[in-house]
């Protein structure tokens, strides 16, 4: 680290993040008032911090989730409805089917039949047909529109503890557009804890029917969002955005209060060392995310869209910093471009070497349409031999620690010392996207991912598929990039004419890698596979004769698409090298 980046991490404190977490640790903040509420608690903390902040007050749809149950004959389950499952008050019935579930699906947002379920075949949907599905895990969007599109009456989401978790159940990403209303469920959803589960799992079996109930609230809410706007120095339009969620299930302390905390405090100590920004950083606090699946962080990412795509630099997510027994680092989220330099910011801070991981269609990342580089969503989480001795099972939040998504979510799973930590690597990599003469986005990376994954999909397609086209291209970018770099590195290419180029190939280089969607639209919350144009080569094998010759229709315009990107990122090489 250099003497200024040592100056400014020693001036992180715990008094003002840990005296919003204590205040927060009292406050729910789900329902749209208490949002409210809280946002006005934090605009007052910054204040006090002489912080500027700015306060924007959007309509953003909701759904809050009221009551729910499951009644089968005499025996009455306590159940919770995801946001956006349909509202039934006065109860439907249905049959009871128990379909078993993969382990390893529980948490994945995938719509593949093959990874969803154990017990599948193509008579799956007849068999769902008008029934309330009990299957285990968590009310995920994939699963849950899948069965929707069977026929399915409803879902009936086995959590796997003792606990019921909140969750969302829509595939679609933020405030609904015309285009996306046929999305909305249209069927009931809820879950129970894993004792009530078993026990519906074997009426199931017996053939009982049931009875569920779901009361939510939903429509259109004015919602506040702050932002902190610290300017640069030099590049003063371009920007580095660092985000997180300040509504959450219940009080959320772990999520995601530690992650409100952790922003304040970065605000604080940025505006105080505003001085030795190169760039301007932007720190925004969402409502939405999870009564709305990211409504807020859509929206700004929607009104500021043309901001966003000439001056973002990168989006940081802060969400679950802090949290006890969070020690770990060996699942950190990070676009591969960005990976070296978040690596190097954990070593720095803690001695200890990190791992990444791709991240995942969930989240605030409602910016991958627009193309920007992106790290974290979860940075910290307990080593797995720790969860595996305590008996947890895996979830998306809470530094690992079951309590996420549920009332247990409380001042107990903040925890001082890895809250000091996160704050010192959260704040020490945005510092550097903002202080660095060369943004630290390394795009060899990226091209070294793209060719796995093209040879991955051409060897899944068993024959099938001929990638050669989308390699060739790949290696040609491949060459320029490795040219930028070398001429960076020499002194050829001015450090503004690099910058320039890293920012505009994240443009281009993300959406390919991470949308299915045009730029600007917002990509259902389902899982997106690495370069989406091109993998359907990996499903010809699976699909019948009679279709064989669509998915290689589908997959020339997918190598098109993927072509004329290379071409793109091309022409912006060759533009920064002078060609």
């Amino acid at each position: 680290m250099t003497p200024l980046e040592r100056k400014i991490l020693a001036d992180i404190s715990l008094d003002a993040p840990w005296a919003l977490i204590e205040d927060y640790a009292k406050m729910p903040r789900w329902r749209p008032e208490d949002v409210n509420a809280g946002v006005d608690h934090l605009v007052a903390a910054l204040k006090r911090l002489k912080v500027p902040v700015k306060v924007h007050e959007p309509e953003i749809y909701l759904s809050i989730p009221i009551d729910a149950s499951v009644t089968v004959g005499n025996s009455k389950f306590r159940a919770k409805p995801p946001s956006m499952s349909i509202s039934v008050p006065g109860g439907i019935e249905a049959p009871l089917i128990h379909l078993k579930s993969n382990p390893h699906a529980m948490r994945s947002y995938t719509r593949d039949p093959a990874e969803i379920f154990v017990d599948g075949g193509p008579d799956l949907p007849a068999r769902v047909r008008g029934r309330f599905v009990v299957m285990d895990g968590f009310a995920n969007p994939g699963s849950c529109s899948l069965l929707e599109e069977w026929g399915a009456a409803g879902v009936i989401a086995v959590n796997p503890g003792v606990d019921i978790h909140w969750g969302t159940c829509t595939t679609i990403w933020g405030s609904p557009d015309l285009d996306d209303l046929p999305r909305k469920p249209k069927i009931v959803v809820v879950a129970v804890n894993n004792p009530d589960g078993k026990q519906l799992m074997a009426m199931a079996v017996e053939g009982k029917s049931a009875r569920i109930m779901t009361e939510m609230q939903e429509g259109w809410f004015k919602q506040k969002l702050p932002v902190v706007h610290i300017p640069g120095n030099e590049d003063k339009d371009r920007f580095v955005f660092v985000h997180g969620h300040l509504d959450s299930w219940d009080v959320g302390v772990g999520d995601n209060a530690t992650g409100d905390a952790t922003m304040l405090e970065m605000a604080r100590v940025l505006w105080k060392h505003r001085k030795a920004l190169r760039r301007s950083v932007r720190i925004a606090w969402w409502p939405g995310h999870s009564t709305g699946r990211y409504a807020g962080s859509t929206w700004y990412a929607d009104a500021f869209a043309q901001d966003f795509d000439r001056n973002c630099v990168a989006q940081i997510d802060c969400d679950s910093p802090g949290c006890r027994w969070a020690t770990s680092y060996h699942q950190t989220t990070t676009m591969s471009d960005t990976e070296t330099h978040v690596m190097r910011a954990i070593k720095d801070v803690t001695g200890i070497a990190g791992k990444s991981k791709r991240p995942n269609q969930a989240g605030d990342y409602s910016f991958n349409n627009i193309g920007l580089s992106s790290y974290f969503m979860l940075s910290s989480t307990m080593p797995d031999a720790l969860r595996a001795e305590k008996g947890y099972y895996a979830v998306s939040g809470c530094g690992g620690n079951i309590a996420w998504h549920t009332e247990n979510d409380t001042i107990e799973i903040a925890d001082k010392s890895v809250m000091m930590t996160d704050m010192k690597i959260y704040m020490l990599t945005t510092l550097r996207h903002a202080a660095d003469k060369v943004l630290p986005s390394d795009w060899r990376a990226t091209m070294k991912e793209f060719a796995k994954t093209i040879d991955g999909y051409e060897e899944a397609s068993k024959g099938l598929a001929d990638l050669s086209p989308s390699r060739k291209a790949l290696s040609a970018l491949s060459r320029s990039i490795n040219a930028l770099y070398a001429g960076i590195a020499a002194g050829r290419v001015k450090p503004k004419a690099a910058n320039e180029a890293l920012r505009r190939l994240a443009r281009v280089l993300v959406p390919i890698n991470f949308t299915r969607e045009p730029r600007f639209r917002h990509d259902p919350a389902y899982t997106c596979p690495p370069l989406p144009t091109l993998q359907v080569a990996a499903e010809l094998p699976r699909l019948p004769e009679a279709l064989r010759g669509f998915g290689q229709t589908q997959l020339l315009r997918g190598q098109n698409r993927f072509i004329a990107a290379m071409d793109e990122a091309g022409e912006i090489v060759a533009r920064a090298m002078g060609r």
